[in-house]
């Protein structure tokens, strides 16, 4: 099938790459001539796991090109995805002229019918936006072509990207066409062979579904993050405790972890822009307040915890810091607690030396010189000296550290771990300080 994918961040392009890896004619468009000759040249923008090799080998086949060409892009497919962004105003709200663009790009160029899908994180009622303004460049022109829309929104975790893709738990599409609908259904057929994973609802529920699903898992890390505060202060171990909650079936395992806090390119910013609609329809959502209160309240809790250390004056103190992006197997570094932890122990005179094993580029754009903090050439050159170890992020390669080099490269034996990759015992047992989130 020609397909067009319009937007290549990291939604469009690995929804792109890997239709065309299983046979489909797929041309990614994008407005960034930069990036479009990047990928050109066998670069890839982001880091994803599996992504560039499998990006390159269907280049090779003449399965997926690249273009900034919007005449070439439209006049491809007859089904036009849109997985352009949608970036949070200072309101919340998702803006949506890139999405609308798109659309009257396609309104202007369409000359058969054409499914047009929404890919893109969008507010409930934008597939309405989306038929409109594509009708009125019809219109516009005076030409009466038939076109369908649905929503198809992604749930792709990034550093798994291509896995939850290629084996997806369910294909959610919002259609009232059966036109629509049976194209998707044969678009996304190879990826349900074992069993039938599609889930056909209307458009606005498809919409409703996406921010529901994150604002959901972004409720259970500020839960499991409270209760983790409060076991500190009763003396309790969450890790016990959630064993206990995590083995009933009716709440299972997954986003039980408490930590430094959420971030990423989601969570944060779809909290908001749910919040954002239901404020508009006069129906505050109060659980989702406390869910972005409890997160940016939790971002601070590791330098909490270096205060009461070491004193609110932290000056001439060097900090190890161990993970930039905001999760392993990225590098993205949009709302990521080590943002705020590495703002806040500069405010108080430290100096950071920070470790990650991809996202030190990213680090470096998104902070620029700053001064009182430098990178290092690999974990252990980062606690050379410094007064203590600082864990953001729970990269794999953090799990197992040589306990007895880190006491000897440390200034002072301690450990100040956001993700609670160690065992208490074994730590101190090492000779190390250590402080976690809720482990006694």
């Amino acid at each position: 099938m020609k397909i067009t994918m319009i937007g290549t961040g990291y939604v469009g392009l690995v929804t792109g790459t890997c239709l065309a890896e299983v046979g489909n004619d797929v041309v990614c468009l994008d407005v960034d001539a930069r990036k479009i000759d990047v990928l050109r040249s066998g670069g890839v923008p982001i880091h994803e796991p599996g992504l560039e090799p499998m990006i390159r080998r269907n280049v090779a086949a003449g399965r997926l090109v690249f273009t900034t060409d919007v005449d070439a892009a439209v006049g491809h497919g007859a089904v036009q995805f849109i997985a352009v962004g949608t970036p949070p105003g200072e309101d919340g709200s998702a803006d949506m002229q890139y999405v609308l663009q798109a659309a009257r790009n396609i309104g202007r160029r369409m000359v058969e019918w054409t499914l047009v899908v929404d890919k893109s994180t969008v507010p409930v009622g934008t597939a309405d936006r989306v038929r409109e303004a594509i009708a009125a460049e019809l219109a516009a022109r005076g030409v009466d072509v038939p076109f369908a829309v649905a929503s198809n929104p992604e749930f792709l975790k990034e550093g798994a990207a291509i896995d939850d893709f290629m084996r997806p738990d369910r294909v959610v599409v919002g259609a009232d066409d059966e036109r629509a609908i049976a194209t998707l259904r044969a678009i996304y057929a190879p990826f349900q062979r074992s069993h039938e994973r599609l889930l056909v609802m209307d458009l606005r529920s498809a919409e409703l579904t996406k921010y529901a699903a994150n604002a959901m898992l972004a409720t259970r890390i500020s839960f499991m993050n409270e209760l983790a505060n409060l076991a500190d202060r009763l003396g309790a171990d969450i890790e016990a405790v959630r064993r206990g909650i995590g083995s009933d079936p009716r709440i299972g395992w997954h986003f039980l972890y408490p930590g430094a806090g959420y971030g990423g390119s989601c969570f944060p910013k779809d909290v908001k822009a749910l919040r954002h609609t239901a404020g508009r329809h006069g129906m505050p959502l109060r659980i989702l307040a406390a869910v972005e209160d409890v997160n940016e309240a939790q971002k601070e809790v590791l330098v909490d915890k270096i205060v009461a250390e070491f004193g609110a004056d932290l000056t001439g103190r060097r900090f190890a810091l161990w993970g930039l992006a905001f999760k392993p197997d990225t590098d993205d570094m949009r709302e990521a607690p080590s943002r705020t932890v590495i703002a806040s122990l500069l405010r108080r005179g430290a100096s950071v030396c920070a470790w990650d094993p991809v996202a030190i580029g990213e680090a470096r754009r998104a902070f620029g010189e700053l001064p009182g903090l430098d990178y290092a050439s690999n974990p252990l050159d980062a606690c050379a000296g410094a007064d203590a170890l600082v864990v953001v992020t729970e990269w794999k390669e953090f799990r197992s550290p040589d306990f007895a080099s880190l006491r000897r490269l440390l200034k002072e034996p301690v450990i100040f771990d956001g993700r609670n990759l160690y065992e208490p015992a074994a730590v101190r047992e090492a000779g190390l300080r250590y402080h976690a989130i809720g482990r006694r």
